[in-house]
């Protein structure tokens, strides 16, 4: 074979690998979707006529119902168009009890630094509030859905197709600049800090799935981060909505660069370089074990 012939075989080639990618993230994103979509409505205007729940089991309702049909519609997408077992999906005990844990150490000991050298200043302790019940509710489910989208579809396809060193590195940027609006009032230094902070997560969480190959321990890690986070009474990726239910309340006494700013500790350079760290770490143990995957094409 001709070099200039082979060549050409090697780029249809990759073409048709993209293709075959870009597809397979329609079809799984219209699945996700769809499915939230068929339940908010149809299924639930339904629940709503036949039962007239109050406004807070509606709330209940919703909220379930969309973490189920999504994860059913990933389901579904792996079942039906990958044609395999979505083991990704199996719920193991320890390795959700290990993500978790180390979700919140992760961010816990930067902060806890950051409160020691007076950066972080907490101004008053509250009672704790049965509503903070449904704000980790709520930060579990979102949590698990952008794990679902990120990790388990977007990473996923793009790793079978191009290989893990560029599907970490794609997932990683789409999931930061999902985040650009939580800093749309911030100048160009908090978006590029921002960026570059959130760019380090979603490469955290990723590292997390390639090492477990589970939904629920890179959402359980997720998930303990965001809530330790809101636990200090400081911002949540940009998010001050919630400060006021927190069991502290603190103020920022010290320059953007180590408080984190307006979108929080998640900014700080601290916990920048602290995650990663672990991020290096993650890779590292992930490689070792075999769990990089070769470009498909």
């Amino acid at each position: 074979m001709s070099a200039p012939l082979a060549t050409g075989n090697i780029a249809r080639r990759r073409m048709r690998v993209a293709g075959q990618m870009l597809g397979s993230l329609l079809l799984g994103g219209v699945a996700i979707l769809g499915s939230i979509l068929i339940f908010r409505q149809g299924l639930l205007p339904l629940i709503e006529a036949a039962f007239h729940p109050g406004p807070e089991l509606l709330s209940v309702f919703r909220r379930v119902g969309i973490l189920l049909t999504a994860v059913t519609g990933y389901w579904a997408f792996v079942h039906w168009h990958e044609k395999r077992e979505a083991t990704e999906l199996h719920l193991r005990p320890i390795q959700l009890m290990l993500g978790g844990a180390s979700g919140a150490a992760l961010v816990a000991l930067p902060m806890a630094v950051l409160f020691a050298l007076g950066v972080y200043e907490p101004v008053l302790f509250r009672d704790a509030s049965s509503a903070l019940l449904g704000v980790a509710a709520l930060i579990g489910i979102a949590a698990i859905l952008e794990e679902l989208t990120y990790r388990c579809l977007l990473f996923r396809v793009v790793e079978r197709a191009w290989g893990t060193k560029v599907a970490l590195a794609v997932q990683a940027v789409v999931f930061a600049l999902a985040h650009l609006e939580n800093v749309e009032q911030g100048g160009i230094s908090d978006v590029v800090t921002m960026l570059t902070a959130v760019t380090l997560a979603g490469l955290l969480w990723a590292a997390v799935f390639v090492l477990t190959r589970n939904l629920w321990a890179a959402a359980a890690n997720h998930a303990a981060w965001n809530f330790t986070i809101l636990l200090a009474g400081v911002p949540l990726s940009g998010i001050d909505d919630w400060r006021k239910l927190a069991p502290l309340e603190s103020r920022f006494a010290g320059p953007d660069w180590l408080t984190g700013g307006m979108f929080g500790p998640e900014s700080s350079l601290l916990v920048i370089a602290s995650t990663t760290v672990a991020v290096v770490l993650l890779l590292r143990a992930a490689r070792r074990r075999g769990a990089f995957f070769v470009p498909a094409a």
